[in-house]
């Protein structure tokens, strides 16, 4: 553990457990503030079309807000460990708000840039709840509640497609952006009302807390297992939801955006296993659901490598695809949570920063692959990620 890490002496804070309301707030808040992350990638033809660009060109939006969603993971929530988790939830939520509202009112392509840097930065609000949520859940069950918590995070993912295809078709690609930072605002005055506080557990400076990240690092393997994993899973995972439009808008589909936006609603079914998830990982232990989880995306992938112009095939990917991330990831987390309790923000900025690492890099990838080789390449491209990430958890369970 961390012998070189000056932590505190754990507080005593007084949770009688956590009651369902406030799960349900944790959830809701996840899958609200996360939505700003994803509400561009079906709007990427429309906001072409609006500043001039090429496919490739556009793509660097959804590349750049998961760049600052990974800036934002690295070095802001480490310090849900050393300052009040309420206040830097709020500070944050206020901070996606006010660049949502700036993205709307971009004038140039330049400043969408921009915003989306860090709206990505700013969103990064569910890395703070669900350590806080870990911390104010009985061990015995954990699992379950961070899946809960959870499956509010991965609605909003899927979601955020299908809310922004449909204003996107009716309104336009700002509106998509003004209502977004509109129902953040919202959202925060709800959080300074009802959020309680959670004290910090390490006292040092903010250059010890960013050291702790490669000690923990270094001296966790699992923890490291989990970070390359969760890199190859949400690479997977952003090639397909990055390319999906240009599949879908083009023959044989010919797709607007709202229809583009449905798959997010398809996909949000697979949501209802985040809950399942964690309770089975809280039984039979992670490692048996992370092996599960990422044999259904492989076959996904497959499934779609042959369903190119088949709605029936793309849908039951989408379905399998995202119960396969839902279920790894879930499980993924638990364990990470597990490893110590008072590091709970900085092992989850390990993760998670890792993770979505992977999908910008998937992002990017996933465009140049469509671009050069079409949905084959997509597909070749989204199956050799998760094909590593299967490799190395099954070298895992031989030793």
């Amino acid at each position: 553990m961390e012998q070189t890490i000056t932590e505190k002496t754990p507080v005593n804070i007084s949770h009688p457990g956590i009651s369902n309301g406030m799960v349900m707030l944790m959830a809701i808040t996840c899958g609200l503030v996360v939505a700003n992350i994803y509400y561009n990638q079906p709007l990427l033809v429309q906001i072409a079309a609006t500043f001039h660009l090429t496919i490739n060109q556009v793509s660097i939006i959804a590349t750049i807000t998961q760049v600052g969603y990974t800036l934002g993971l690295l070095f802001l929530v480490p310090l849900g460990d050393k300052t009040e988790r309420r206040k830097l939830i709020l500070v944050k939520t206020f901070g996606a708000a006010i660049c949502m509202i700036a993205a709307a009112f971009s004038a140039n392509f330049y400043m969408l840039i921009a915003a989306s840097l860090c709206i990505g930065i700013f969103s990064s609000v569910p890395q703070l709840l669900l350590p806080m949520a870990a911390t104010m859940a009985p061990a015995t069950s954990r699992g379950k509640i961070v899946g809960k918590v959870m499956s509010g995070l991965l609605i909003g993912i899927l979601l955020s497609r299908t809310l922004s295809g449909f204003i996107g078709a009716h309104l336009g690609w700002r509106a998509v952006f003004l209502i977004g930072g509109l129902a953040t605002a919202g959202l925060l005055a709800i959080l300074s009302v009802k959020l309680p506080k959670n004290p910090p557990t390490f006292e040092g400076s903010y250059a010890s807390l960013m050291q702790s990240l490669f000690t923990l690092t270094k001296q966790m393997p699992a923890l490291r297992q989990a970070a390359i994993t969760g890199f190859c899973m949400f690479g997977a995972f952003s090639v397909f939801w990055t390319t999906l439009v240009f599949l879908l808008e083009g023959s044989p589909f010919f797709f607007k955006s709202d229809m583009v936006g449905m798959f997010g609603v398809i996909g949000a079914c697979g949501a209802l296993a985040a809950p399942l998830a964690g309770k089975s990982s809280d039984k039979k232990g992670p490692h048996f659901t992370i092996l599960l989880g990422i044999i259904a995306a492989v076959i996904a992938y497959v499934i779609m490598g042959f369903s190119g112009t088949s709605l029936t095939g793309l849908i039951a990917g989408v379905i399998l695809l995202d119960i396969g991330m839902q279920v790894t990831h879930i499980s993924n987390q638990s364990k990470v949570f597990a490893l110590n309790p008072e590091a709970r923000s900085r092992l989850n900025t390990v993760y998670i920063s890792s993770s979505f690492a992977g999908g910008s890099l998937g992002s990017l990838l996933g465009a140049r692959a469509w671009s050069a080789y079409g949905w084959t390449g997509v597909c070749i491209l989204g199956a050799t990620l998760l094909l590593i990430a299967l490799l190395i958890n099954i070298k895992k369970s031989k030793q």
